[in-house]
C-alpha cells in the first residue's frame, strides 16, 4: 500500500484502486497499526477515480515529523567522507564512526526546508562540491515503530564538511537542504535486502551520473538506528529518518543549478527533483 500526502487531501492506493482519506497526516502516520486500519478502509470504502492523484500537487509526505539523518552506514560512504576530508585531517573520524558500536546520527531538518517531489532542491551559494545522497528513509512512529517507507535525497555540500567535519550541520542543514518522497509504502514486512537504490542525474538531455546499490550493503540495521535516535529524543508526532548512502559521485562531478535528480527505489517509487542555486547572506 502506498500513503500520498497531496494538495488535495490525503490518499491511499491499494491493489490498483484509490481511496481519499479523512483526517490530517500526524493522525494518520503516527499509528503502530497503520497497516491494519488501512486495510480495513480499503475494504470499506469506495475507491475514487485514479486521476484525482495524478491531477493532485504531490506534497512531502511529512508534517509536524522531524527528519534525522544517519551517515557512514555503507562501505563507500565511509571512503568518500575519507577522501573529501584527509586535508583537513579528519578522514579518520569517519573509519572510526564506521567500526564504531554508536551510529553517526543528526538532524536533518523540519518540514519548512524540506521540499516535496517535483520541487528544487538547493545548492549553497558558497560550496564549490555538492552531491545529492540518494537514501532508504524510514517512517517511524511515537513508539519507535517503522511502519513504512519512503525515499530521501540528502543534500550535501562536501566542500563545506570536507573543510572541517565540526562544520557539518552547514553541509547538510539549509533551506530546500532535502526531499522526500513520492509517498509511503506502508508494509508489514521488512523490505527485501536485494532491494535497489538506483540515483541518475540529468544535465539538460544528458544523463551525467548514474549508480545503484542494493539495501544489503547497509552496514547496520535499519532498526538500531531508529534505537539510537529514539535513544534520548521523543517525538510526539513520529519521525523520518534517512538511512545513509553508498552512492558517492567521483570527485570531479559536482551538481549544478539546473540539474534533474532521479532517485528511485523497488516498491517505493521514483522522487524527482529539479536543482536550485540558494543565495547565501553575506
Amino acid at each position: 500500500m502506498k500513503l500520498y500526502n497531496t494538495t488535495a487531501g490525503i490518499y491511499l492506493e491499494s491493489e490498483d484502486n484509490l481511496y481519499r482519506l479523512k483526517g490530517q497526516w500526524d493522525e494518520l502516520i503516527n499509528d503502530d497499526s497503520i497497516f491494519e486500519n488501512l486495510k480495513k478502509t480499503a475494504g470499506s470504502q469506495a475507491p475514487v477515480d485514479n486521476n484525482e492523484l495524478t491531477d493532485a500537487q504531490l506534497l512531502a509526505p511529512v508534517q509536524s515529523q522531524e527528519l534525522w539523518a544517519c551517515g557512514v552506514t555503507y562501505l563507500r560512504s565511509k571512503v568518500g567522507r575519507q577522501e573529501e576530508s584527509k586535508d583537513a585531517g579528519g578522514g579518520d573520524f569517519y573509519g572510526r564512526v564506521y567500526d564504531a558500536a554508536r551510529p553517526e546520527v543528526f538532524f536533518k531538518a523540519t518540514g519548512n526546508r524540506i521540499s516535496a517531489p517535483e520541487d528544487a532542491v538547493c545548492i549553497r551559494e558558497d560550496s564549490s562540491w555538492d552531491v545529492p545522497e540518494p537514501e532508504l528513509t524510514l517512517v517511524v512512529t511515537s513508539s519507535g515503530k517503522i511502519i513504512g517507507y519512503t525515499i530521501g535525497n540528502d543534500m550535501s555540500s562536501r566542500s563545506i564538511e570536507g573543510e572541517n567535519p565540526l562544520y557539518l550541520p552547514q553541509a547538510k542543514t539549509y533551506d530546500a537542504c532535502a526531499s522526500v518522497g513520492p509517498c509511503v509504502y506502508i508494509t508489514e514486512d521488512p523490505l527485501d535486502p536485494d532491494t535497489r537504490i538506483q540515483l541518475e542525474i540529468f544535465r539538460g538531455d544528458e544523463k551525467v551520473f548514474e549508480d545503484t546499490i542494493a539495501i544489503s550493503q547497509m552496514k547496520r540495521t535499519v532498526q538500531e538506528l531508529v534505537t539510537y535516535v529514539y535513544r534520548a529524543c521523543s517525538f510526539p508526532h513520529g519521525c523520518l529518518i534517512m538511512t545513509g548512502t553508498g552512492i558517492v559521485p567521483p570527485h570531479e562531478f559536482t551538481l549544478q543549478e539546473n540539474d534533474e535528480i532521479h532517485i528511485s527505489i523497488d516498491s517505493i517509487g521514483t522522487l524527482r527533483n529539479p536543482v536550485k542555486l540558494l543565495h547565501v547572506r553575506q
